[in-house]
């Protein structure tokens, strides 16, 4: 049997056979790994965003490509790249929503892109372009972990930090944090508030430099008094 004859077999009943639920399957595991970066990274758009979106975009796709076979006849024609063309204006609504400028900082591109990279990528398992979807997710992966331990050591990459810092309270500990951080090469750029209880104070501080999150945090967190610590998100200002 041929590889066309075999995938015919599987993808029968018009368009919902174990083909098709195979390429479904396909994107909610691969826009699942990228929803796990982003969740492991503390994006906003995680693990059921991205998941969500790379489903549906397969599922669009087979609906465009399957979903109309009972009208098509004499006169009727099908044009499958009208549903994908539509797919992506409507996850531009998305991106934008993710989108946002605080302090002269323009924050959440790379979510963004991540949310409509994940779309194409569903896309194209629906389409049955298995090998171009597994790729590209692989690529995402390259793009995550590999461009910025390369970024930062280029000149003029400045990146921006949140971490959420617990101490307690009455012993100058705010005082030591950001002149470790000034230190470190890191301006701060806003100092928030969080809450205050039991004599702990929770703060949100914002800093914005080029040195490597890790030692900042690892500087951070050995000042007396902090009791935890948490990187919110990280974000590379180009």
């Amino acid at each position: 049997m041929s590889t066309s004859e075999l995938a015919a077999g599987l993808g029968n009943d018009q368009g919902q056979g174990l083909l098709q639920i195979g390429e479904l399957a396909l994107a909610f595991v691969l826009a699942s790994l990228i929803g796990l970066e982003r969740r492991f990274r503390g994006k906003s758009a995680g693990l059921k965003t991205q998941a969500i979106v790379g489903t549906a975009a397969a599922l669009m796709v087979q609906v465009s490509k399957y979903g109309f076979f009972d009208v098509i006849g004499d006169g009727v024609t099908l044009d499958p790249a009208r549903v994908a063309a539509q797919i992506l204006s409507g996850v531009g609504f998305i991106g934008a929503g993710l989108i946002i400028t605080r302090r002269g900082a323009v924050r959440g591109l790379t979510t963004a892109a991540a949310v409509w990279e994940t779309t194409g990528i569903g896309m194209a398992a629906g389409a049955g372009l298995w090998l171009l979807a597994v790729v590209v997710t692989a690529l995402h992966f390259v793009i995550a972990f590999v461009y910025p331990l390369i970024t930062r050591h280029l000149p003029g990459v400045d990146t921006v930090v949140d971490v959420d810092v617990g101490y307690r309270t009455g012993a100058g500990t705010l005082r030591e944090l950001l002149a470790a951080a000034t230190g470190a090469r890191w301006r701060v750029v806003n100092v928030a508030p969080r809450k205050e209880e039991g004599g702990q104070v929770s703060v949100a501080l914002s800093l914005r430099g080029g040195g490597a999150p890790d030692e900042l945090l690892a500087r951070l967190g050995a000042i007396d008094g902090v009791t935890h610590m948490r990187l919110m998100s990280e974000d590379e200002l180009d």
